[in-house]
């Protein structure tokens, strides 16, 4: 009867434990998430294809985050797979389909030169930014 007093007062405690561990990362989170910016921002974004043809659109949005800014882009059609950890995977732009497991081919993302640190349901925008959406082998 003590061991098993023993072993349901370590699973009490490894359970303790896990709580504590999943609400520090949960703070860690909201601390250290992407900020988004609210107001009227002016942002371009440029696409460049499987053919290496760019094309620019200059955005006035009061979107947050780049999945809204691309919507409201006129002339720019975008497409993917819905996923409820990342949001939308985007696999096709202005009719050009990028297929990883067909030819190793995706849609890399950019934001001021650098590659973006989130998928376009958390990207955040920013007045001036300047983001490209480059076919990529």
């Amino acid at each position: 009867m003590t061991e098993t007093k023993k072993t349901n007062k370590k699973l009490i405690i490894g359970v303790a434990v896990l709580a504590l561990l999943v609400a520090l990362f949960a703070v860690i989170f909201f601390l250290f998430r992407p900020k988004a910016v609210q107001g009227a921002k002016s942002i371009t974004i440029e696409v460049v294809d499987n053919n290496a043809d760019s094309t620019m659109y200059d955005v006035h949005t009061d979107a947050e985050y780049l999945r809204q800014a691309m919507e409201e882009a006129k002339g720019l059609e975008f497409s993917g797979t819905e996923s409820v950890e990342y949001g939308l995977m985007v696999e096709t732009v202005n009719g050009v389909t990028a297929d990883w497991n067909v030819d190793q081919s995706y849609w890399g993302f950019y934001v001021n030169g650098d590659y973006c640190k989130y998928g376009i349901d958390m990207q955040p925008v920013a007045d001036g930014d300047a983001f490209r959406i480059v076919y990529s082998k």
